[in-house]
């Protein structure tokens, strides 16, 4: 057993149980960002774990939200453009990790902590406990941890606007129907079927399970690229100038894509 500041963990057959238990309510802090960094850094070096389980120790509150009292008083200076923030770098490393990533959801996950389970490889949810939502609208901010991203992956334009604008809680039946969690279960049974789950995929070759999680992180980055303004608009000009056709354009592909932004007039 690791122990941290903020959190615990439980290491058995290649399985890594993380307990989050940070009284009182699993606020996403300095003392658990700091916590997540460590505990980052040892699984990125672990080649022994295969699975990992993030859990809470308060069953109200997975990860509450993040530490906006904090910012009273001394606001964070704005990012250079394009920089992503701290909170949004470490779960992107999370998203990254060599082992298959598992949230086991009682209580609250809202903001932060919702975005936390959003970078996850999976989630599953208790049916009687759960509660999910991105408030930060509420207060004038937007999530900026990556659930701006991640939700529209999962959930769909719409839906994700629905989720960010709104700012309202959503239980768990309703997050498995729009897809932010792989299940909803029935609490008295969640903690088993993760077990289980996590049993099975840790008896398979590591791998295997590497390979897996980079083609489909590779095939969903991909969808991501092509739903993006600038893609669009250099696809659109690409067919209506004769691309996948025997012409031209296909015969000297790379040379006339790089003359695109001088082409624009050419499209109808």
């Amino acid at each position: 057993m690791s122990t941290y500041q903020t959190l615990t963990r439980h290491d058995h057959d290649g399985v890594a149980r993380i307990t989050f238990d940070h009284p009182p309510i699993n606020l996403v802090d300095r003392e658990v960002v700091i916590d997540l960094l460590n505990l980052a850094k040892a699984l990125e070096a672990d080649s022994q774990t295969r699975v990992v389980i993030f859990r809470s120790a308060n069953p109200e509150f997975f990860l509450a939200h993040y530490d906006l009292g904090s910012q009273l008083g001394k606001p964070a200076p704005p990012l250079p453009e394009g920089q992503a923030s701290l909170l949004s770098a470490l779960f992107s490393r999370y998203s990254r990790l060599p082992q298959v990533t598992i949230g086991e959801l009682r209580g609250r996950a809202r903001g932060a902590g919702s975005e936390f389970l959003l970078a996850l490889d999976m989630r599953f949810a208790s049916r009687e406990r759960a509660v999910l939502g991105q408030p930060e609208v509420a207060v004038g901010l937007l999530p900026g941890a990556g659930g701006t991203v991640r939700l529209t992956q999962l959930l769909g334009r719409a839906r994700a606007l629905e989720v960010c604008l709104g700012g309202a809680d959503f239980d768990a039946d309703t997050a498995e129907r729009y897809g932010w969690i792989n299940r909803a279960v029935a609490d008295a049974e969640l903690e088993a079927f993760i077990a289980a789950q996590a049993r099975r995929i840790a008896g398979f070759p590591a791998a295997g399970i590497a390979h897996i999680k980079a083609l489909v992180s590779e095939s969903q980055r991909f969808t991501a690229d092509m739903a993006a303004p600038d893609t669009l608009a250099r696809v659109h000009w690409l067919m209506a100038n004769g691309g996948q056709t025997d012409g031209a354009i296909e015969r000297d592909l790379g040379t006339l894509l790089a003359r695109y932004p001088q082409a624009l007039d050419r499209v109808e």
